[in-house]
């Protein structure tokens, strides 16, 4: 199947993916840090939300964030209740 490429609109644009890309580069070389701690950011994922967080603000195109209702809807399933995963009844 041959998909015309000129119809796939891309998510991110040109400026939104330089800045990702600098900031995976300044995580791999130890001086990209986080916002209001300012300590050395380690985890990959965060160092994307960084570079998509500038990009955001220089106005670049990305898509908007998730809401914190629809990230956190998949983790209600338990219904508040503590899983017993790991311990025995005492019967």
């Amino acid at each position: 199947m041959h998909i015309n490429k000129r119809l796939v609109m891309a998510k991110y644009s040109k400026g939104a993916q330089k800045k990702v890309k600098k900031a995976m580069h300044e995580r791999k070389s130890g001086t990209l840090k986080s916002g209001r701690s300012g300590k050395k950011v380690k985890s990959r994922k965060q160092a994307i939300a960084i570079g998509l967080s500038e990009a955001r603000k220089s106005g670049a195109k990305v898509p908007k964030k998730k809401s914190a209702s629809k990230r956190s809807s998949g983790r209600k399933k338990s219904g508040g209740r503590k899983s017993s995963r790991g311990r025995k009844k005492s019967d």
